[in-house]
């Protein structure tokens, strides 16, 4: 098998994932990028990215070179992908409402790159799994669809995503990449093809296994390290101490590591470690920690709804009808990236109480967050409505300084989820 860099890619899904790599591997291979969605397909054509992980000059630079031996050519029809011969898979990996791994994206994604695989081509999954869904879940999806054997016939790679949505300075070129293959001369390919365009290097694994393993396990860590501080908070909440100043006086010792309370959503940290707990459950083993990290961290959402309602009341605020404003709801900051934002859960706890309330978001898409969650989110504040408790859940650079006392009654509750805001300007933070 040829172990030279392939010059013909095809990126399957481009999202916030997909679009950066394939935008990056465009600039020296002849790239297209393939998507399932029509809508996404027509504004990246018109070098516009809603999820402004690429910038509009970076998508005309590239689309403008898709006649030459390098470039980006988005679409949506499966002919246009056939003469690839590398394809990167980079698919959401989501959960259900249950909190099982949903393959159902990467199962449709292997389905249709079956139907184009050919003799040699090699296949690369970049989606957050569990160790082995490459090739036992994802590799005979190929093998019946395309009537090819695997590591005979056709290869594949595993390269997991360390993408971080909003993040501007840690690009996905800047971030060292995990590689592997189902051969040592596949790994070698996939390899060599990444370092092409990740500057700040790779590490190839040994196996698949050990890469996908890699990937479900750093998010897993963080999650842990997030509720051990979520809990912290709640202990000292009671105890009436400052929890953002007992981490500001600890983080003085060089190995304490700088984690902060909050809320734990989107597609990787409030997602991967379930992959990795339905596994090891299959293997006969409950996890513990991980499962008891991702029941503290999911329960934040209502911890803050009923801490708001607890300083209503004292403030002897009627709460049945009284208004609230809800300071952002994507999953993190700068982003408008939903995807799993446990700010809904702050919402839809508040209206258990009968409180009515305002979300307002500069950067999310009320479409988005209406189809997702059923709920309404507003671009602009609303003129002259004044709340009886306002909370910055998420902290957009819009929201840099406390709300001016226009927006709130006289005896207003201001809690700051995110601890951005002067102590002294709010009624409570985490």
């Amino acid at each position: 098998m040829n172990t030279q860099p392939h010059s013909r890619i095809a990126v399957i899904g481009l999202g916030y994932v997909g679009l950066p790599l394939a935008a990056e591997f465009a600039r020296y291979f002849a790239v297209k990028g393939f998507d399932i969605n029509t809508r996404r397909i027509a504004e990246l054509n018109a070098a516009q990215d809603v999820t402004l992980e690429v910038a509009s000059a970076t998508l005309q630079e590239v689309l403008a070179a898709k006649e030459a031996a390098k470039g980006l050519y988005c679409t949506d029809q499966l002919t246009d992908i056939e003469a690839c011969t590398v394809y990167i898979i980079t698919v959401p990996t989501p959960v259900d409402r249950h909190n099982r791994p949903d393959l159902t994206p990467l199962y449709k994604a292997s389905e249709t790159v079956g139907k184009v695989l050919k003799k040699d081509d090699i296949v690369v999954y970049e989606s957050t799994v569990y160790p082995g869904v490459t090739e036992d879940e994802c590799v005979p999806v190929l093998e019946k669809t395309s009537g090819l054997r695997f590591n005979e016939d056709f290869y594949c790679g595993y390269s997991p995503e360390r993408i971080n949505p909003g993040d501007k300075e840690h690009t996905v070129t800047k971030i060292l990449k995990i590689t592997s293959g189902s051969t040592p001369a596949t790994a070698e390919t996939v390899d060599q093809l990444y370092k092409t365009v990740i500057k700040a290097g790779t590490h190839k694994a040994s196996s698949i296994k050990v890469a996908e393993a890699a990937k479900v396990i750093e998010n897993s860590q963080r999650d842990i390290n997030i509720a051990f501080v979520n809990e912290l908070a709640k202990i000292f909440n009671k105890m009436g101490v400052d929890t953002h100043e007992v981490l500001e006086a600890a983080g003085t010792k060089w190995n304490f590591l700088p984690f902060k309370p909050g809320l734990v959503g989107g597609h990787c940290i409030g997602v991967d470690p379930y992959y990795l707990a339905q596994k090891a459950q299959e293997m006969g083993y409950h996890p513990e920690i991980i499962l008891a990290g991702r029941r503290l961290n999911d329960s934040m959402g209502g911890y803050v709804a009923d801490e708001v309602v607890k300083k209503m009341l004292k403030k002897g605020i009627q709460v049945h009808g009284s208004k609230a404003l809800v300071l952002g709801v994507t999953f993190k900051e700068n982003c408008p990236d939903v995807r799993n934002t446990r700010v809904v859960d702050i919402v839809q706890h508040l209206q258990t109480y009968h409180l009515e309330v305002t979300i307002y978001d500069p950067w999310a898409n009320p479409e988005e967050v209406k189809h997702e969650y059923g709920l309404d989110c507003l671009n602009t504040l609303p003129e002259k409505e004044k709340f009886d408790a306002v909370i910055l859940a998420v902290a957009h650079k819009e929201f840099a300084y406390a709300p001016c006392k226009a927006l709130c009654n006289a005896d207003s509750v201001i809690f700051d989820v995110k601890g951005v805001w002067d102590k002294t300007l709010v009624d409570a933070r985490l």
